[in-house]
């Protein structure tokens, strides 16, 4: 089995972060979303790794191969997206007749893909699809099933009246057939070939197609709020970890990474991720913040955000469910004490 990983796209949904790199490269827990579905992958003993690019090929590229993976990967250029059925004739090529899982690059699964990877091997199904149980349905593809409640009958993009409140997640997996199907469908009104289409056409052609129920968390990181929602749920796993000698007021779960300085006068409360580098003078770290590397703060409170690589804050008040991007400045040349909610993209500089 080979996999294809989706880290194409404009990521519009998250400008302006988006305007200076690719979506699915945004840390969580300072590591970026695009690495936990690699690492889900190659747990469930899949090391063939075709990873879709589009706008910053580049980028991607370079990101993925600063690390030794147990797989051989290769990158496929989409160019102008045009849903997730055109990804998969654009890396016709490369998936040949294997059967292949498809997994958007921007989701987390907590629970990885082993169990949903058997059940569709066992019961020789020609996809298999994963559902999760929503209570906002009408945004997401949506499965209604047979009355027999094991089989599916049709799949509906983003309905206004939904005919259940199980939403499919951003994981398929495939047999070749689905190559026949991508070519047999027709642009939606979205001008897109969507994937719910193609998974519909197996239906109509008298294909098998299995689903399997996600019982852990699932998150599709297409927002800043989903991305903060993301980065709390993998915090609340994390284990303590300090590795330096600090007399700054640690309590609960925290990682620190090496050459990082925190001062006596700072308190921190975890569950927190601090990266390398990284210099914290007077300040408060609330739960739920990830800290990339080579960040500078100072005087300031930050509760629930992520704060990206060097990043500098300075007696900036207090910061609540904020994203901030790669070397943000944010300086106030006062301090007062009220909150700030914020979604910087990389390189601004906030004068407060």
């Amino acid at each position: 089995m080979k996999a294809l990983i989706l880290s194409g796209g404009h990521g519009t949904r998250l400008r302006p972060l988006t305007y200076s790199q690719q979506k699915q490269l945004i840390p969580v827990a300072n590591k970026p979303v695009l690495f936990y579905a690699i690492e889900d992958v190659i747990e469930a003993g899949i090391h063939d790794i075709g990873i879709i690019v589009g706008p910053n090929a580049d980028q991607v590229k370079k990101t993925v191969l600063s690390r030794n993976w147990d797989a051989d990967i290769e990158f496929i250029y989409q160019g102008e997206p045009r849903g997730l059925a055109h990804a998969i004739l654009v890396a016709r090529d490369y998936l040949g007749d294997d059967d292949f899982v498809m997994y958007l690059g921007d989701n987390i699964l907590r629970e990885g893909i082993v169990k949903h990877k058997e059940h569709f091997e066992k019961g020789n199904y020609d996809s298999s699809i994963l559902l999760q149980e929503v209570p906002n349905p009408q945004q997401f593809g949506v499965a209604e099933l047979n009355e027999d409640g094991k089989t599916i009958k049709r799949l509906v993009e983003k309905p206004k009246v939904p005919p259940s409140n199980l939403a499919l997640v951003g994981i398929y997996f495939f047999k070749p057939i689905i190559h026949e199907a991508v070519r047999n469908i027709k642009p939606s009104w979205r001008n897109e070939l969507e994937i719910t289409d193609a998974i519909q056409w197996l239906i109509d052609h008298g294909y098998r197609v299995g689903w399997t129920k996600v019982t852990g968390w699932w998150k599709d990181t297409g927002k800043p709020e989903d991305l903060l929602d993301a980065n709390r749920l993998i915090l609340d796993d994390i284990r303590a970890d300090i590795k330096i000698g600090t007399k700054a007021r640690i309590h609960g779960r925290v990682v620190i990474g090496e050459g990082t300085e925190i001062d006596e006068n700072t308190v921190i409360k975890g569950p927190v991720v601090i990266g390398k580098n990284v210099r914290i003078m007077n300040s408060y770290i609330g739960p739920y913040t990830s800290i990339g590397d080579n960040v500078v703060i100072e005087n300031t409170e930050i509760e629930d955000s992520i704060i990206l690589e060097g990043s500098e804050i300075r007696n900036a008040g207090r910061i609540v469910e904020s994203l901030i991007g790669r070397g943000v400045k944010i300086i106030n040349g006062t301090s007062h004490p009220f909150g700030r909610k914020l979604v910087i993209g990389d390189n601004s500089r906030l004068i407060l």
